[in-house]
């Protein structure tokens, strides 16, 4: 076994269990397993798909895709047969420390938002308590197909609340982005930004890991030359045209720029951000849901200025953590909106979102956001091994006569069989692997 790649916070006792100790190891380098007779959906033109096809891990990286590849000595071979083989999803922004307060508002609007977390229940969270909010997120995550998230952490009250937090993403075995910000509401230390440089040298020596940093902030000036300074990217949640503009005119907006909703931008915002290399996200539930500016997702907005946004969950206060949802939520709205615009005559009406198109967002689009599309985000010889098995002989997807269409508009978290993150299968049989839910 390869040692873990931090020595943990102190944590609280009864979570000492959680999950079995050989959890947080790496991956042995001689570690091999083959995915054998599934079919799989590469997300790379140059790989391909195949209707039955094999896939080589060895570490903690794929080494070879083919429709049938020798099985190498001392290799751990997976049946796949009856199985969809996709790349893990990525969720680009998700607020992780929330994960306790699952569906406390399920009709809640931003102001029921707001009163619970930030006005509410955030100015009393203990470290320890974003340590089980993060890693409740994470474990229903993995649960979910979902291998690598960006955590928005704005309620890093103390250095001790941004460890725990940090930690909770180790432990949990993700791929993780935590993205640092100040809390918003309630008593502080106020040692957020510049407690991000210890962070860094505490946590995230190596760019090899894991679980990377970034700074999660507002549009302000100083906070991002702080974090350019430290060589780390920016996500900021964006409505309207705001700053934004100021911003562009000051050359400020760059690649190293993710932007959360994106409702409200006009066309010459869209134009800005797409010149200027930065990745969005846009969220299908969550606009709608908490009725954020014009509360339709900026999704169509995104498709176009020739942006292939990512999706995000954002948080679970009052729906699931189901990729599987959103894609679905996205595609229909979209579709509704393309076909309200044909009726109307619109001149130029949009096409219709395609099935790929849409797993392309939850999948390739993501890594992009988490600047880990040398990572993941496809199923590559060279990248690490982030892949999500999902049984197509349940009884909701048998038969499965169209690849694409059974992942995007049928499946859900329950036909996912195994998941695995850099090599190492967290998920196995439609279970977590070593999670002691008592």
């Amino acid at each position: 076994m390869v040692p873990a790649q931090r020595s943990p916070v102190a944590r609280d006792v009864d979570d000492a269990g959680t999950l079995d100790r050989d959890w947080r190891q790496g991956v042995s380098p001689n570690q091999r397993i083959l995915l054998k007779g599934g079919t799989v959906v590469s997300m790379d033109p140059k790989v391909g798909d195949f209707v039955k096809g094999d896939v080589l891990i060895e570490g903690k990286k794929i080494t070879a895709v083919s429709a049938e590849l020798r099985t190498p000595a001392q290799a751990q071979v997976i049946d796949a047969a009856n199985t969809i083989i996709i790349p893990g999803f990525v969720d680009a922004h998700r607020h992780s420390w929330e994960g306790q307060l699952r569906r406390i508002i399920p009709n809640g609007a931003i102001t029921a938002y707001m009163a619970a977390t930030h006005q509410g229940f955030a100015r009393y969270y203990r470290p320890h308590d974003m340590y089980v909010g993060n890693l409740i997120t994470a474990l229903g995550c993995i649960d979910a197909g979902i291998t690598c998230i960006i955590d928005n952490s704005h309620n890093s009250r103390s250095s001790a609340h941004s460890d725990a937090a940090i930690q909770a993403l180790f432990d949990s075995g993700i791929r993780g982005v935590h993205a640092s910000g100040g809390p918003q509401t309630g008593e502080w230390d106020r040692q957020w930004p510049q407690d991000l440089e210890r962070m860094q040298k505490r946590f995230f020596t190596s760019d090899d890991q894991l679980v990377t940093l970034r700074m999660f902030a507002g549009l302000n000036r100083e906070n991002w030359a702080l974090a350019r300074k430290l060589r780390l990217r920016i996500t900021s949640e964006t409505s309207g045209v705001g700053m934004l503009e100021q911003f562009s005119n000051e050359k400020l907006l760059g690649p190293d720029n993710t932007y959360n909703h994106c409702n409200g931008w006009t066309d010459d915002i869209w134009r800005r951000v797409r010149d200027s290399g930065g990745t969005v996200n846009v969220c299908p539930r969550s606009d709608p849901q908490y009725g954020l500016s014009e509360g339709i997702p900026a999704f169509q907005k995104a498709l176009d200025h020739g942006i292939r946004p990512a999706f995000s969950i954002d948080n679970e206060t009052s729906y699931g953590t189901d990729m599987f949802t959103e894609m679905r939520v996205a595609f229909n709205i979209q579709r509704a909106m393309a076909t309200n615009r044909a009726f109307n005559k619109d001149p130029k009406p949009p096409a219709m979102v395609t099935v790929q198109e849409v797993l392309e967002c939850a999948t390739l689009s993501g890594a992009a956001n988490a600047g880990l599309l040398s990572k993941c985000g496809s199923i590559t010889p060279g990248k690490e091994a982030d892949i999500v098995m999902i049984r197509t002989d349940d009884i909701n997807l048998y038969p499965s006569n169209n690849a694409l269409g059974t992942v995007v508009q049928a499946a859900e978290r329950s036909n996912i069989d195994t998941v695995i993150i850099a090599g190492r299968i967290r998920k196995r049989g439609g279970e977590i692997v070593g999670l002691d839910m008592n």
